[in-house]
């Protein structure tokens, strides 16, 4: 990456879409729940009428990464950095249309927000999603889930740009590939609005859930800088209990630990470092293993760190 000349790269950018929108040595870490992480060499942000044909020739052809950030629930950023361009969704991209049982959004539509508007409007099967605070685009990314559900079960069709230097396409459920918090989108795939299709329901009942859920969170789960579960549940186990079966609640690797609320949280303090976090996840690792004889697998998206011990395991 050295060899990437960051400036004209940067240039190049603001030329398609404005010299505000495109900032040398962008801050990540601040804008993930962790609030902690370096910064990419080019950030930009993307307005709604963005020429993404355009953004996707510069980006290919001075052959960088590129890490779309969305709302940063689920992501890592190590503290020396991301050698590559990040991307932001900019005003325009938090859209919501409801069209009978149909909810069409924008990527940078927040999970708790769609949630809400498809229970006020009298649809069921999206009321989990309010307790996932992060977006739409990185949702179907990720296929996030929880309390039960996640986007598998709802979504019919994502738009997606491919930042490699192709247009804007629709992908359909089976193109998508969705699994268990994973799917067939990478790096270079730039998800711009998705649909869901839901059930009718009652709102008073579904509104009830979202408070359910909402309440159970607020018991279970600690507050603070954190992004949510670390690790991905194990079949037929829960990665949380075998983290507190080895007796780590509480452990400590310089400003990050592992949450005595819930042991599958990791917490950064103020001011703190990733790199410690990447350090915590790796301890928490190997002793889960010791203990269990079992890999734990991340499920936050770790960018900027050497390989870590779980490198190269099926997921």
């Amino acid at each position: 990456m050295s060899s990437i000349d960051w400036d004209r790269l940067a240039r190049r950018l603001a030329r398609v879409l404005g010299t505000e929108a495109v900032v040398r040595e962008r801050p990540i870490g601040p804008e993930t729940t962790y609030r902690v992480g370096g910064a990419a060499r080019v950030g930009a942000t993307l307005a709604a009428d963005a020429d993404m044909a355009a953004v996707a020739e510069v980006v290919a052809a001075g052959g960088a990464d590129v890490l779309v950030v969305g709302k940063g629930s689920n992501l890592l950023v190590a503290d020396a950095g991301f050698e590559g361009v990040a991307l932001w969704l900019g005003a325009g991209h938090d859209w919501v249309e409801i069209d009978g049982a149909k909810v069409r959004a924008g990527a940078a539509a927040g999970l708790p927000v769609l949630a809400r508007q498809s229970a006020a409007a009298g649809l069921a099967g999206f009321e989990w999603a309010v307790g996932v605070p992060g977006s739409l685009g990185g949702a179907v990314r990720m296929n996030a889930g929880g309390h039960g559900s996640d986007i598998a079960a709802s979504l019919t069709h994502a738009e997606v740009v491919d930042l490699r230097g192709g247009g804007i396409e629709r992908w359909d459920r089976e193109r998508l590939r969705l699994g268990y918090r994973s799917s067939a989108l990478s790096d270079h795939h730039l998800v711009l609005g998705a649909e869901v299709g839901l059930a009718a329901g009652d709102v008073s009942a579904s509104q009830a859930l979202i408070a359910e859920i909402v309440a159970w969170r607020r018991d279970n789960q600690p507050g603070g800088q954190n992004a949510g579960s670390v690790f991905t549940n194990p079949e037929g186990d829960s990665a949380g209990r075998l983290i507190d079966a080895a007796g780590l609640k509480g452990l400590r690797v310089g400003t990050a630990s592992v949450s005595a609320k819930h042991a599958n949280f990791f917490v950064a303090d103020r001011g703190g470092s990733a790199d410690d976090l990447h350090a915590l996840m790796a301890e928490v690792f190997t002793r889960v293993q010791a203990e269990f004889d079992l890999a734990l697998l991340p499920e936050t998206r770790l960018v900027g760190f050497e390989a870590g011990p779980w490198a190269g395991r099926a997921g």
